[in-house]
């Protein structure tokens, strides 16, 4: 489904150029769990990033769902990321001025979705998501918590194949995020493919499958973590 060859990428820091990936080769198969790990620095959200399609690799190729998409222009890939992935953010990136139920419809309304099959989608996410009696608050009315729950029902209204996550619990405590993982992990159960970018080493080793990076590289590639 998602396979990287020969990725690389780099930035020019004034002369300077730093090598944020270097020579990334995977393959994720539909409907893995896989969690992307390192110290900081070495390259987890560039590649998530690339793999999101909201970066482009300065060099090497990348394949989704048996399609290149290394070359694409701005607006096919745009379309690919709104059909295919979903995001989930440590700092959730929902719109203030919106209610819970404008911020979950802006995906929707991308799509060119009609109202009332928006209105009877939305109001299904909020249901599933707990989220039924938080539907016009703003997120400054919100926990945490629920701020994340709002993006993970945004990030998944389309249906996506794949959902991306970088640090999804990073400004939450620990059991809270334990709930948002916990969600996570439903959507993985029902074949979505979910990769998550974490500094948690016990989330982390939740992942059926752990990727650590060091300066750009892949230096392990771990099947079987403890999550059943």
């Amino acid at each position: 489904m998602i396979s990287l060859r020969g990725i690389g990428r780099d930035f020019l820091l004034g002369r300077q150029t730093v090598h944020a990936l270097a020579d990334i080769d995977i393959d994720i198969r539909q409907g893995e769990y896989v969690s992307i790990m390192g110290p900081s620095g070495s390259g987890k959200s560039t590649l998530l990033n690339v793999i999101a399609l909201l970066d482009r690799p300065t060099r090497g190729n990348y394949t989704l769902d048996e399609q290149d998409v290394t070359g694409l222009p701005d607006e096919k890939l745009a379309k690919i990321r709104r059909e295919h992935i979903g995001f989930v953010f440590q700092f959730f990136h929902l719109i203030p001025r919106l209610t819970a139920t404008e911020n979950v419809e802006i995906p929707l309304v991308l799509s060119g979705m009609a109202a009332a099959e928006r209105q009877d989608r939305v109001r299904s996410a909020l249901v599933t998501f707990g989220l039924e009696g938080r539907a016009d608050h703003r997120p400054d009315q919100l926990s945490g918590g629920e701020r994340q729950r709002v993006a993970i029902a945004r990030a998944t209204i389309l249906q996506p194949s794949v959902i991306l996550a970088d640090e999804p619990t990073g400004n939450l405590d620990q059991a809270t995020g334990n709930q948002v993982i916990d969600m996570l992990e439903k959507l993985n159960a029902e074949k979505v493919t979910l990769i998550i970018v974490t500094h948690d080493a016990d989330i982390g080793r939740r992942a059926k499958r752990q990727l650590r990076l060091v300066d750009g590289r892949i230096i392990a590639d771990i099947h079987g973590g403890d999550h059943e």
